[in-house]
């Protein structure tokens, strides 16, 4: 974890903390510091769980799809990890995730678009990305933050409804209109420190990913197609839970790709200039060590329900 990580993570633990103290002093607090501890180690332990299922997720192994987990099992070897569990999402849009507590405990899944609309380089494009997070455990960070997220919007909540039936409550400095405010500010500076986390990591992802790869502009040509597509198709899941948004590769929800604030993401484009740069100084991708196209097969079959 890089020294702004870990301050944008300070800071959010700090704000989850202050409303505790906004609702009731300093045994708000700490109740709000119990709170935080107890949804972290939930967190923690099952997390990975909860995202993999709300995707309708399946784990495969080689038999069920030999070409793409051999992928994930070179790319994994090439990144000093251990083997992740490997799972398909069934859906039509392009795109990818990791998750896990840590690189012993890991998973990758990609959906069946983007083994379909993919070429065979850019999904190992893709996955070197997703293991790149695996490997900055950034799968924990970023769990941790939407996990701290979404107990400041219940804090906020609290606070709303302490204001409103205990407005003269010397335990509440707040009062109903700073409650109110609270309600509405606490969560948008949560959200404001998530998405910097996000896209914070995602730039880096991209640069370990494309070594691990040794081929930046495979990942390049993957994020052009998959953020094509993402404007197009669709994904009825994370709209329904757009607090897991930010494990994408790509923002699945419409209307998300822009480098500004209020952006999980980098801007797809400023990725793609940062990946040609990266190759322009490796010489195309010559990283000095075989590049992972070396140990394709010779023809790369694809075979299989999903590509």
């Amino acid at each position: 974890m890089n020294a702004r990580t870990f301050m944008l993570l300070a800071a959010m633990t700090a704000l989850f903390l202050a409303i505790g103290y906004m609702i009731g002093g300093e045994s708000g607090m700490l109740i709000a510091l119990a709170v935080a501890a107890a949804t972290n180690m939930f967190a923690y332990w099952n997390a990975d769980k909860m995202v993999l299922s709300m995707h309708g997720a399946q784990e495969i192994d080689r038999a069920t799809l030999p070409w793409f987990y051999d992928m994930v099992a070179r790319l994994a070897e090439r990144a000093q990890l251990p083997m992740p569990k490997v799972y398909i999402i069934d859906s039509d849009q392009p795109n990818a995730f990791a998750t896990g507590r840590n690189p012993e405990n890991a998973a990758v899944a990609a959906s069946t678009g983007l083994l379909r609309m993919l070429s065979t380089e850019e999904v190992a494009g893709v996955m070197a990305h997703e293991l790149a997070h695996v490997k900055m455990r950034d799968t924990l960070t970023m769990t941790i933050t939407a996990t701290i997220a979404g107990a400041v919007g219940m804090l906020a909540n609290m606070a709303m409804f302490s204001g409103l039936s205990n407005s003269d409550n010397r335990s509440n400095p707040l009062g109903m209109v700073g409650s109110i405010l609270l309600m509405i500010l606490a969560p948008m500076a949560a959200m404001l420190v998530q998405m910097a986390i996000s896209r914070t990591r995602e730039y880096e992802a991209d640069r370990v990913g494309a070594e691990i790869a040794g081929q930046p502009m495979w990942l390049a040509s993957a994020l052009a197609k998959i953020d094509q597509a993402a404007h197009a198709i669709p994904n009825e899941t994370a709209e329904r839970n757009p607090a897991t948004a930010h494990l994408f590769i790509i923002n699945p929800l419409h209307g998300g790709a822009m480098d500004n604030l209020f952006s999980t993401h980098p801007s797809t484009e400023n990725r793609i200039a940062a990946l040609r740069e990266m190759a322009g100084m490796m010489g195309g991708g010559n990283t000095g060590r075989p590049a992972y196209a070396t140990s394709l097969p010779s023809s790369a079959p694809r075979r299989g329900p999903w590509g």
